[in-house]
């Protein structure tokens, strides 16, 4: 098994990996993807992905900004691990690659949003350091739009 971490650098490299992101969000149509990457990509995000002989197995966003009361921090979204390829180490090399991302450019935290109900994520979060601070709290104007 040789596996290669890749920071993706352009929406084509980010759209190829559709598959694995269908794994999060299984309706996903290429359209509203590219469609999201033309927005997001502007605004400071991009991808990392780890590929196992050519093949993406896991893949995650990351964004970066500064909030009044944290400074600048990273942000992990859309944190993915191919369910075959799972405890194989994948997501621990995207968390290595991101803490040293986010020393590098000079954050002072990493962020993450996991869903409550997602104890397979939060399990593997705290093993690599990560401990909840408080609730994101949301409101949903449009349902229909959510993915």
């Amino acid at each position: 098994m040789k596996l290669e971490l890749k920071e993706l650098t352009t929406k084509q490299e980010m759209l190829a990996n559709i598959d694995v992101m269908r794994f999060l969000y299984p309706t996903f149509t290429l359209e509203k993807y590219d469609a999201y990457l033309t927005e997001m990509i502007p605004h400071n995000y991009r991808q990392i992905a780890v590929y196992e002989d050519g093949v993406c197995v896991g893949t995650s966003g990351l964004w970066s900004g500064t909030k009044l009361w944290s400074g600048k921090y990273l942000e992990i979204d859309n944190f993915i691990v191919h369910p075959d390829h799972r405890s194989k180490g994948i997501g621990k090399i995207m968390t290595d690659y991101v803490d040293a991302v986010a020393r590098e450019t000079g954050c002072n935290m990493i962020v993450l949003d996991a869903f409550t109900g997602n104890f397979t994520a939060h399990r593997f979060y705290y093993n690599q350091g990560y401990a909840p601070k408080g609730f994101h709290f949301l409101k949903i104007i449009n349902e229909d739009g959510l993915s």
